[in-house]
């Protein structure tokens, strides 16, 4: 469309040439007769808008409109939306008198800091219950702005006209809604003297007559009540205007926006977040242990903090995996990223952790597992992680960590003992060959596993953090849920923390003489041939009979051993050993070699002479696995359960296969 041919019709429009600047030299051609507007008709309906009502203007928008005056904030105007919404008020009567709802609102104090400023102030959504409509419909929300009028401003001028007649304007008019107005009120018209149906609503006219200047009416005692000036001590309203800071601002008009349906919007926009929040945080919660699994020589207490309600749900978890042998593997992890996804693939590696530690691999296969796993997953997406594995019998915490936060150990004299060898790199990254570290952890030490929402802030850094950590855990004593409680705290975790937090804290407790008999461990290095089985079976039966365990088990535990030495003295290498070791639970029996040969469970046929050694272990015993050990040999270990005393003791002298 060529907007050029239309431009003469437009009000006040100025006519623009449509012919090119190349038009070849000739007598211009004249624009049709039916095309042209008079210069007369144009200047006339360009005075016209110039005189537009204002007030017909604001009565027909759905705003509310409110028109102040004064410091006491005189009502002025009331748009029809205002009426329609609170119902009429008269004018000319301080605000606070007449218009509860705006203290309601709470928009009083924010006019009095708008005439004092002369900056406009803004309140967003404020609920409002229309009183002819609740119980009936929901109520309302509106956002207010409170601007200043400026004496300067043809508003500005009426204000001043209303101050300087304030002391004669005394007429009562009756609104279109059967309201009472009294006192003086803004015309907002073309300056006439209309009274018919365009003045404003709920308002008076204001009588123009010779009043005199605003000094004359306020040096009158009439006039000075009706302004509010006595009580104030202040000799004219143009004085009082100069002390608020703003000179020119003489009055505060209120508008307000209905926003009904984008506060319902945001009220099913938040209720749709929380829902999926509430859905990540059960899916969290449920891909994490819901209860614990208590080794025999360990104490465990784990916590999992989600962020607050602003923050999405992230991928940390944590997992307590008891491998056989008296070993127990401890793990934490972080996926990066956040919401369902985070925890779905959070879940899926906790899963293939569990399965790879039922292989009871080194920390740092698992590890390299993990990673193949990681990027399989979703290659988008990477995780940090920590597996360790605690062994009894050496009393020493085996670790690997794939760009995860250092372990922190509390030795029983309180000191702190962090890795200095760096991890390797997150899981999924590839291209990585991990390791294995090793860390001592004896009677009385505790160590404490975690995800970076406890230790990162935003505005430290985050050495200071881990510093304060191994500090908390210097002086932390006392059960492993007690010291998560206390490291949360010291940390200052709270529910509306920005970012997911796990801990996992372990404890080897310290024994006393009672429950030293419980705990005990004997061991025997298997030298010579075939005599050697002999001289393990009577060592087993020596030492059980020590341990008081019932004649049942001591027969059991000696078979097992027969058949285990003996499986190893065929098939293995030396050096051999056999140890025994007892918990309040179970009884232990595992024997090493140099062989790395892992050997497995078959079903011997009747003719075979030989291959049920394990075939018999696995049948008598509650437990049974084998692993590698760090040298390059391997262990082949079985687990007797001992019965428990109607007390809920160990009964010593009766054993449970």
């Amino acid at each position: 469309m060529n907007l050029t041919r239309w431009s003469a019709r437009l009000p006040g429009g100025q006519r623009r040439a449509s012919a090119p600047q190349d038009r070849p030299p000739g007598p211009t051609p004249s624009v049709p007769a039916t095309r042209e507007l008079p210069e007369a008709r144009i200047a006339h309906e360009h005075a016209g808008h110039q005189h537009l009502a204002v007030h017909d203007v604001l009565g027909h928008l759905p705003a509310l409109v409110a028109i102040s005056y004064g410091p006491g904030h005189r009502l002025g105007y009331l748009s029809r939306a205002y009426t329609e919404v609170f119902g009429p008020r008269p004018t000319g009567v301080p605000a606070h008198q007449v218009m509860p709802e705006l203290e309601e609102l709470g928009l009083l104090p924010l006019m009095d800091q708008v005439y004092r400023t002369g900056r406009p102030r803004t309140v967003k959504a404020r609920k409002v219950q229309l009183p002819a409509l609740v119980g009936v419909e929901p109520p309302r929300y509106y956002t207010f702005v409170c601007a200043p009028v400026r004496e300067t401003e043809d508003l500005g001028r009426q204000l001043a006209q209303l101050t300087e007649g304030v002391g004669k304007a005394a007429t009562v008019t009756t609104s279109a809604d059967g309201g009472a107005g009294s006192g003086p009120s803004i015309d907002l018209g073309d300056g006439g003297a209309d009274t018919g149906a365009d003045s404003p609503v709920g308002t008076a006219p204001v009588d123009t007559g010779a009043v005199g200047t605003a000094a004359d009416l306020a040096a009158s005692p009439s006039a000075r009540t009706a302004l509010g000036l006595s009580s104030l001590g202040l000799g004219s309203f143009a004085s009082l205007r100069r002390s608020t800071g703003a000179s020119d601002v003489c009055g505060v008009l209120v508008f307000g926006a209905e926003v009904t349906d984008q506060v319902r919007v945001t009220e099913r926009l938040r209720e749709s977040e929380r829902r999926q929040r509430e859905a990540a945080v059960t899916l969290q919660r449920s891909l994490l242990p819901q209860k614990l699994e208590q080794p025999d020589d360990l104490r465990v207490a784990a916590t999992y903090q989600p962020g607050g309600a602003d923050t999405a749900v992230g991928g940390d978890w944590y997992d307590v995996i008891t491998l056989g042998g008296g070993r127990t593997a401890l793990v934490i992890g972080d996926v990066m990223g956040r919401g369902m996804r985070a925890a779905a693939v959070m879940g899926q590696l906790r899963t293939a952790v569990r399965a790879y530690a039922r292989l009871d691999l080194p920390p740092h296969e698992v590890l390299q597992l993990l990673d193949g796993l990681a990027s399989e997953i979703d290659a988008s997406q990477i995780a940090t992680c920590v597996y360790a594995v605690f062994d009894p019998s050496e009393q020493c915490l085996s670790y690997a960590s794939a760009g995860h936060l250092p372990l922190m150990v509390r030795q029983a004299d309180g000191t702190i003992t962090r890795p200095e060898e760096p991890g390797g790199p997150p899981l999924g990254t590839g291209g990585w060959m991990h390791t294995s570290s090793n860390l001592p952890f004896t009677a009385g030490s505790t160590g404490v596993l975690y995800t970076d929402g406890l230790v990162e802030r935003r505005d430290q850094d985050i050495d200071h953090c881990l510093d304060t950590l191994a500090g908390t855990l210097a002086g932390a004593t006392g059960a492993p849920d007690v010291i998560c409680s206390r490291l949360l705290r010291a940390m200052g975790v709270t529910p509306e923390h920005d970012d997911d937090v796990a801990a996992l804290v372990f404890q080897l407790p310290q024994r006393d003489n009672d429950t030293a008999e419980l705990f005990r461990s004997a061991s025997l290095d298997l030298l010579g041939g075939a005599e050697a089985a002999s001289s393990a079976r009577a060592f087993t039966q020596g030492v059980l009979t020590s341990w008081r365990v019932g004649e049942e088990l001591q027969d059991l535990g000696v078979l097992a051993v027969s058949e285990l030495v003996s499986n190893s003295l065929t098939h293995g290498h030396p050096p051999m050993r056999l140890r025994l070791r007892r918990t309040d639970r179970r009884l232990t029996i595992e024997v090493t070699d140099a062989d790395d040969h892992l050997p497995r469970r078959k079903r011997a046929l009747p003719a075979d002479e030989s291959g049920r050694g394990l075939e018999i272990v696995a049948t008598i015993a509650s437990n049974w696995g084998t692993r590698r050990t760090p040298d390059g040999g391997k262990a082949v270990w079985c687990e007797f359960l001992l019965k428990r005393s109607s007390a809920g003791g160990v009964d010593p002298v009766h054993g449970d296969a």
